[in-house]
């Protein structure tokens, strides 16, 4: 059965996104791995989803198939009512530029300044803003003003990852997809981390999924979806729920 948890009333500006049995299968040597297996959820505009299991549960996986980093052997991945595996070569680059992403490595570009990683993804496209001007306003907003001209390598982890943030949301992205985004970080750091996530999340009202093996960061979202080897096992509403209260019953005992 297809899950649909936490289904709004409506009026939100995010994407909306189904997966339909959706399969992935890897090469490791001679033998054949399945990373995502029948997978079908309904994930709503503008809700806020934590993705969770142990690691090769498919975390990475799932998230790299809707946004279109890579496809799936076999099922239907729609956004927006589009079916991104249709897509041509042309469409599918545009569909993942459409797309923020936010990765646990952060992947800046060492020898850049802050400002240039974040207009990096905006620098050979036309768009109806100055990106200059854009970026500034992103690294203000992730509390980054007085860094733009910082080269990458000289920044903290955090800074770091604030950066990517603000990189991520050049674009303007309807769906943000965040891998471990706080995995690197101190706990002050990913919590502070995750409070930005959220906080932008509110004001842009985009779709955000993040993969996490954290209870902490999982508690703080409004659904929960849980991947065990590749299966959906799970598939919790969060909304509403008081965060400490969702964090002991995730955890478990202990």
């Amino acid at each position: 059965m297809e899950s649909t948890a936490g289904a709004p009333a409506g009026g939100r500006t995010g994407a909306r996104v189904e997966l339909a049995s959706v399969t992935k299968t890897r090469r490791q040597g001679r033998a054949t791995v399945t990373s995502l297996a029948e997978v079908s959820l309904t994930i709503w505009p503008g809700q806020i989803v934590a993705v969770t299991g142990p690691s090769g549960a498919g975390k990475s996986t799932l998230l790299q198939l809707i946004g279109g980093l890579d496809i799936p052997d076999s099922g239907r991945i729609v956004v927006d009512g589009v079916d991104i595996g249709r897509l041509s070569s042309r469409h599918s680059a545009y569909f993942r530029g459409s797309v923020g992403f936010v990765f646990q490595r952060y992947h800046l570009l060492n020898n850049l300044s802050a400002l240039d990683n974040v207009i990096t993804p905006v620098l050979p496209l036309r768009v109806d803003f100055d990106k200059q001007e854009r970026g500034r306003d992103l690294l203000a907003a992730v509390g980054l003003a007085d860094q733009a001209g910082v080269l990458a390598r000289e920044l903290s982890g955090g800074q770091q990852q604030r950066v990517a943030i603000a990189r991520a949301l050049v674009n303007r992205p309807r769906l943000l997809l965040a891998d471990e985004p706080t995995g690197n970080l101190d706990s002050r750091t990913g919590e502070e981390i995750l409070d930005l996530l959220t906080e932008l999340q509110a004001e842009h009202g985009m779709t955000l999924l993040l993969a996490t093996h954290d209870s902490t960061v999982a508690s703080q979202c409004q659904r929960l979806v849980e991947l065990l080897d590749g299966r959906l096992v799970g598939d919790r509403d969060l909304t509403g729920a008081d965060p400490d209260s969702t964090l002991r019953r995730i955890s478990g005992p202990g």
